[in-house]
């Protein structure tokens, strides 16, 4: 459990300024997988966000997890603030769709530097569900 779900005023990070409870969480916590490819995109940013790192992995594609990734992203996340989102463009990845591309800006402020990730991210659905294949990223300062 990521809050008090007794607190419904928690905006969720994702920027959609949503409740959290409403938002991201149901998808992180396994209630109801993410709808879209930017809604998972958005889930995996506010995973981040909180430290989710569990979900983070099990939204990657399968044939891109790696045996070190649980402490390689928990360290990112004890890192990292994330500090805001912005999608930037949207291809497929709608409900109906089995692939899609959500292109986004992140920022983020860590102890040896502050700045903006940005990343055009490829998305796949397999059974009912989105998942995360890979990006193109670049970090800027």
């Amino acid at each position: 459990m990521l809050h008090d779900h007794n607190d419904t005023t928690m905006t969720c990070p994702c920027g959609s300024n949503k409740p959290f409870s409403f938002c991201c969480e149901p998808a992180i916590e396994g209630h109801k997988p993410a709808k879209t490819a930017e809604a998972l995109m958005r889930s995996r940013y506010t995973a981040f966000a909180l430290g989710a790192v569990d979900y983070i992995i099990n939204t990657t594609a399968e044939e891109n997890r790696n045996p070190e990734d649980a402490e390689i992203i928990a360290e990112q996340v004890q890192a990292t603030t994330w500090v805001g989102l912005r999608i930037l463009d949207s291809v497929a990845g709608t409900a109906s769709d089995n692939t899609g591309i959500v292109e986004f800006s992140a920022r983020f402020e860590a102890e040896d530097q502050n700045g903006e990730l940005h990343e055009r991210s490829n998305f796949r659905k397999e059974n009912d569900r989105w998942y995360y294949v890979d990006g193109q990223i670049e970090i800027i300062n």
